[in-house]
């Protein structure tokens, strides 16, 4: 098969996948979320079956102990982070005008020397903007997210279907990569098998490396920030570490949230701001320093804007399933693309040097 033909398969398979993921979209969420579990399990069922226990074995016990643990954590937290989460968008908008009022009360002389006599239209406008986006959020969050019919169907499905397929894909995880393997091209595979390899790094360095470090940072954000006595701790804390697997953005919007808060409800206690802002700066350097490093490491290869735009990406065209495979795709790509920059790089095409084939023998005698 011709450079051309290959090229031609490879990029058609490509194209087919993404057709059948676009056009069965709607069905992926429940079957995406047990591969994902399946996977960042699989290590725990791995390490069972290296001591004896037979694979089924383990993925029942590690899936029930999974499913026990979510739903008593979802029965006391969810409830709590449905109330904080309405009356937090129902609060927002007096939230934004007493920040509003605080500084502009403080920089009044300086404010109207830059704006003039706009200053109070503008303060008008800001909040009339925010109260307006917040009742449409609020209206959103209290009917579509919780009422809906479909919701109810999704988690239905997660609830029941995710598991299910987790417990299969655990059980027989050894022997459908065994079967996958004997696909290959014999040719090419040990080329394909060492992409594989490098991308299940870049993958389990990340998605369960990351993963990790997000349980710890809600534990931290939540548990500090709620006895530090900040409305709305434990929904700002556990937002600030589920955040966190997208690189800085987590950090950065808890941070804001959190110091708006605490700035309006403690105001004029400077000392219980600074409290907050140290909290934060715990867990970013504990984030940055320990976690980040010793979990995830330096060999995942995923720049923080790439992540971002696979995010966004796949999310606007599978919905919530395309955010399940956003990481793994975009690090899949990235090991395909340091691939080939590693192929041109070794190419006549950039050295400008001919490739020399290596002289055949002799021809055999006839006989």
């Amino acid at each position: 098969m011709t450079l051309q033909r290959q090229v031609g398969f490879w990029i058609g398979g490509l194209l087919a996948i993404a057709l059948a993921l676009y056009v069965l979209r709607g069905i992926l969420l429940p079957f995406i979320a047990g591969l994902a579990l399946a996977y960042f399990l699989d290590p725990v069922v791995s390490r069972l079956a290296r001591v004896g226990i037979p694979r089924a074995f383990g993925a029942i016990a590690v899936i029930g102990a999974f499913v026990v643990v979510f739903v008593v954590l979802a029965v006391l937290i969810v409830p709590v982070l449905a109330n904080q989460l309405t009356a937090f968008v129902a609060r927002l908008p007096s939230y934004v005008v007493q920040l509003q009022a605080l500084a502009t009360e403080q920089n009044r002389e300086w404010l109207q020397r830059v704006l003039g006599e706009r200053l109070p239209d503008v303060s008008r406008s800001v909040a009339d903007v925010v109260t307006q986006s917040t009742g449409w959020l609020a209206g959103f969050v209290q009917q579509s997210l919780w009422t809906g019919g479909t919701t109810f169907l999704y988690l239905f499905a997660l609830s029941v279907i995710t598991p299910v397929v987790a417990f299969y894909l655990l059980k027989d995880w050894p022997r459908m990569m065994e079967k996958v393997d004997s696909w290959l091209p014999l040719h090419h595979r040990e080329t394909i098998l060492g992409l594989m390899r490098e991308m299940n790094i870049a993958m389990a360095g990340f998605v369960r490396g990351q993963a990790t470090v997000c349980v710890i940072l809600m534990i931290f954000y939540g548990v500090s920030l709620s006895g530090a006595g900040l409305n709305f701790g434990l929904l700002i804390g556990l937002g600030t570490g589920f955040l966190s697997f997208i690189p800085y953005v987590g950090s950065v919007t808890g941070l804001t949230l959190a110091m708006g808060v605490a700035i309006v409800q403690f105001w004029p206690d400077w000392t219980m701001v600074l409290i907050i802002l140290g909290i934060f700066g715990v867990g970013i350097f504990f984030e940055s320093y320990v976690l980040y490093p010793n979990l995830v490491g330096e060999s995942v290869g995923l720049h923080p804007v790439w992540l971002m735009f696979a995010l966004f990406a796949f999310g606007a065209l599978f919905g919530f399933a395309g955010l399940l495979l956003a990481v793994p795709l975009a690090a899949s790509v990235g090991v395909l693309t340091r691939f080939a920059i590693r192929q041109y790089l070794a190419s006549p095409l950039f050295t400008g040097v001919p490739q020399v084939l290596p002289p055949r023998g002799p021809a055999p005698p006839e006989s």
